[in-house]
């Protein structure tokens, strides 16, 4: 991405009607893409007829549809050795090449990375209290910063800086 081609906002309004058209263009794009899948899907559960494979299908019961179809020549292709189809039906599938120990060991690595994340920003019990002091640090009211630079005050004098002789 070339930045100079970039223009900067200028004014809030500008900014507010650039997010609005954004927006805007966000909606009818999700929209095209949810009425795609809809055309897809209600295309796949079409009726099909399709020599040989539709005549197996319904011969095991299932009905020949484009879905179906497609399903039964994946597997076609993956008995004859392709590992692409073979994959790509795992994957339709929810099978997954990891085994139950890979799965399991994700799993441990997954809990302790949150278990240190929860020790180093001192949330140990999950609650809610180290967020809130967080929130309220970053958005100080005028008691919190008077009581903050009281403390500052009272202290012995030890921690000023000093010039010594060089």
């Amino acid at each position: 991405m070339n930045e100079y081609n970039l223009k900067p906002v200028r004014t809030k309004s500008e900014a507010r009607e650039r997010g609005r058209k954004g927006g805007i263009k966000s909606g009818e794009v999700r929209r095209r893409n949810a009425a795609l899948r809809e055309t897809a899907n209600r295309l796949l559960t079409m009726r099909c007829e399709v020599p040989q494979l539709s005549d197996v299908l319904r011969a095991d019961g299932v009905e020949s549809t484009y879905e179906s179809v497609i399903v039964m020549a994946m597997i076609e292709k993956a008995v004859l050795g392709d590992v692409k189809a073979y994959n790509a039906i795992m994957k339709t599938i929810g099978q997954t090449e990891k085994s139950e120990a890979d799965l399991e060991e994700q799993r441990i690595r997954t809990e302790r990375a949150r278990r240190a994340r929860d020790q180093e920003v001192g949330d140990m019990d999950c609650s809610d209290e180290n967020i809130q002091n967080f929130l309220k640090a970053m958005k100080p009211t005028e008691e919190d910063l008077a009581e903050l630079f009281e403390e500052e005050e009272e202290g012995d004098g030890e921690s000023e800086e000093t010039t010594g002789e060089v």
